[in-house]
């Protein structure tokens, strides 16, 4: 029996998934207000559990990712920039992170496409939807979900892989199941005209296994892994 909690995720993953015939989904470990001493513990465990593999690793907040990119250079981790962004710290997430899960506007593809170095690898890039359509929070709606797929396609420096979506914590299941359930109607639509947009970001602690079984094909996972969210 898996013992430690990354164990114990990726066994419930895989078995959320087990009648599905689709890829496992992909892990993002979340690690707000978690040092780089811990990203480092998980990632070598990562590395016994999964070889050949980085361990992908999310941060909310451009500047305290910065320090932990820089104190863990060289460890392999690739980087998710899974928080809102602001379009003046769209300089500093283009040069740090692999993937942004949070672009909802078309200022902001501007700004991360502008900043991406041509000679890195494009900026895989998400589009974070407001899918309950909930005040006061971030992401796009999912009528604007094709244009802001087209501008993003049309940057050379950025790569459309698809939606994220951080639905409402509704104490009934079945209503986040709806949500998760009009995330992978949206992801499906999107698919048809961007075959490479395959991911569709949903999913925490509470909720991953629920979302892996509408569709998600990567999860956002931090208090399953590290325990509950410290103080800042």
């Amino acid at each position: 029996m898996p013992t430690s909690p990354l164990a114990r995720v990726l066994a419930a993953m895989e078995n959320a998934n087990r009648h599905e015939a689709r890829p496992a989904p992909r892990l993002v470990a979340v690690g707000k207000t978690r040092e780089a001493g811990e990203i480092a513990a998980l990632a070598s465990e990562w590395t016994d559990l999964r070889p050949g593999t980085a361990l992908a690793f999310g941060e909310n907040y451009v500047q305290e990712a910065a320090a932990k990119v820089a104190a863990l250079e060289g460890s392999g981790i690739e980087w998710h920039l899974i928080g809102h962004l602001q379009s003046n710290k769209a300089g500093l997430a283009a040069s740090l992170f692999d993937w942004v899960q949070s672009v909802d506007r078309p200022k902001l593809v501007a700004a991360l496409a502008d900043a991406r170095d041509p000679a890195r690898p494009p900026l895989n890039v998400l589009i974070q939807v407001n899918v309950e359509a909930e005040a006061g929070k971030h992401g796009c709606a999912p009528a604007e979900v094709p244009a802001l797929a087209a501008a993003i396609a049309g940057r050379p420096t950025l790569a459309l892989r698809g939606l994220m979506a951080i639905p409402e914590p509704h104490p009934d299941l079945e209503q986040r199941r709806a949500a998760f359930a009009a995330m992978r109607g949206l992801h499906e639509a999107l698919l048809a005209d961007h075959p490479g947009a395959d991911t569709l970001s949903m999913g925490m602690s509470e909720d991953y296994e629920l979302a892996i079984a509408e569709g998600a094909t990567m999860v956002r996972i931090g208090t399953a892994l590290f325990g509950p969210r410290t103080a800042v």
